[in-house]
């Protein structure tokens, strides 16, 4: 079975699906490795490195696309435009492992479906222990939760730790983050890293241990929501009356804060408006919010996703592709998840799909020309 590896084409994208370490674990299982020239490249590896690793280089991109296999980082769904121009290149038969953002974009699935494609898409992976290895959503979340912090310590016209120095001691910064989740949690880490005074909300209360454990502070309000988290550990969409009382607490702890930086997103949903141009106001001149759940539409009101603007002298920042500004350790981990994925499904060099299986189950979406997956089937076009 050929296993192929395209460069992406998603405008900004610079990760690769597999990086040229994993190539050998792929041959021991019995797979041929194919990769477009230069798909690598935006992420620091070379054709060289891939062809040392036992990987072939194709002629074209067309000869990656004849694969049994196509691996990648976004398909279409996830590349909806230039993803369009791909979709000649695929053929009956053919199984594309893939983020998809089937539940947002169903439409592409669809087409996908009619061009007899078997389709896995990666961001439907369960959240069960079994399938944490193979969790793309948790790795790349925890790049996106990095370099949030990053962006936000280079816009803001202060240092983040408390500095003593012979011209007078400096006090240290303060980061609100809003979200508790992958993201967040690694926002956390760096933020105190970075020696700032970090204090974060979540509408899941248990997971007020795990900021404490990193050493910030955990804001609470009382909203008296019922229950605020899913099955599969992500923070459940609130109704609005929720997220209006939500607003009203939240408002008075922004405007404390020198950085706000906003992570909650529901998969496959519009992220909730969380942070207003209110609350934008009554932040000091110089302020700092970095939104990352932008790609979504952004957390707060006043996001421009793609953009960075100014509004009443605070940096609204709106990156929309946070894991691609990391691309060499972003590659690494989406391809040891994406690798041990495609290996759940293989035997013998050969795909031999369980359906009683619930990773194979839950990230199936497309099957013998239909849409199979019932969440997705269930979504308005």
């Amino acid at each position: 079975m050929i296993v192929g590896i395209a460069k992406e084409s998603f405008p900004g994208e610079r990760r690769v699906a597999l990086v040229p370490g994993l190539v050998p674990t792929l041959t021991k299982a019995g797979l041929e490795v194919v990769v477009e020239p230069g798909a690598g490249s935006a992420a620091g590896f070379t054709d060289e490195q891939y062809i040392e690793k036992g990987a072939r280089i194709a002629a074209d991109r067309a000869e990656a696309f004849r694969a049994d296999c196509l691996l990648a980082v976004r398909t279409l769904g996830a590349n909806p435009e230039a993803g369009l121009a791909d979709l000649e290149l695929l053929h009956a038969g053919q199984t594309v492992i893939a983020m998809a953002d089937p539940l947002g974009r169903p439409a592409e699935a669809q087409k996908l479906a009619e061009r007899g494609v078997t389709l896995f898409a990666l961001e439907l992976i369960p959240r069960i222990t079994r399938a944490q290895s193979m969790d793309v959503l948790s790795s790349q979340a925890t790049v996106a939760g990095y370099r949030a912090v990053l962006l936000a310590a280079l816009a803001l016209p202060k240092m983040f730790p408390m500095m003593t120095t012979a011209a007078g001691t400096l006090t240290p910064a303060k980061v609100f983050i809003v979200g508790a989740g992958v993201a967040g949690l690694q926002a956390i880490a760096s933020s105190r890293r970075l020696g700032a005074v970090t204090s974060a909300y979540d509408v899941r209360p248990v997971v007020k241990e795990q900021v404490q454990s990193l050493g910030a502070r955990f804001v609470e309000f009382d909203l008296a929501g019922g229950d605020t988290q899913t099955t599969g550990g992500y923070a459940k969409a609130m109704d609005e009356e929720f997220y209006r009382r939500q607003r009203e607490m939240m408002k008075r702890v922004v405007a404390e804060n020198d950085v706000v930086i906003t992570t909650a997103a529901v998969p496959g949903r519009q992220a909730p408006t969380l942070v207003t141009a209110e609350m934008v106001a009554a932040m000091a001149p110089g302020s700092v919010v970095v939104d990352a759940a932008a790609e979504r539409g952004g957390n707060c009101e006043l996001t421009k996703p793609g953009e960075t603007i100014t509004v009443g002298g605070v940096t609204i920042l709106g990156p929309t592709n946070l894991p691609s500004d990391v691309p060499n350790h972003a590659s690494q981990m989406f391809a040891k998840n994406v690798v041990t994925f495609l290996l759940h499904l293989v035997k013998d060099g050969q795909f031999a799909m369980n359906l009683d299986d619930e990773i194979t189950r839950e990230t199936l979406v497309t099957r013998d020309g239909k849409v199979v997956h019932p969440r997705v089937g269930a979504q308005p076009a």
